[in-house]
């Protein structure tokens, strides 16, 4: 398996959950705003940080296993984690979130 295919199973799984939120909470702008703020972040220092520890030497890719496409020296591979984070856990803090006639 590549790891493009690893990065996208793992985004899918998430996908249901996110969507599950959403739809029963319908989150406000101010959510979506907050979320698109912490996915705009989260790719960022993913693109910087990941450059940074390549370039270090830290570790390596099987080059027979990556895309080919790169940001930074960060193949586009490493940017699904931060997105299935960022698809995750807003979803799971908005579905612990109780509603305002729920509270006592």
């Amino acid at each position: 398996m590549t790891y493009l295919g690893l990065a996208a199973c793992f985004v899918a799984a998430c996908v249901p959950l996110f969507a599950v939120a959403v739809w029963r909470r319908r989150p406000d702008r101010r959510w979506w705003a907050s979320t698109g703020l912490t996915l705009l972040a989260l790719v960022v220092l993913t693109a910087v940080f990941d450059t940074a520890m390549i370039a270090a030497d830290l570790f390596r890719f099987d080059e027979s296993r990556l895309a080919g496409i790169f940001v930074g020296l960060a193949p586009i591979e490493d940017f699904a984690w931060p997105v299935a984070a960022v698809l995750v856990v807003p979803a799971v803090a908005l579905l612990m979130t109780r509603d305002k006639e729920d509270r006592p």
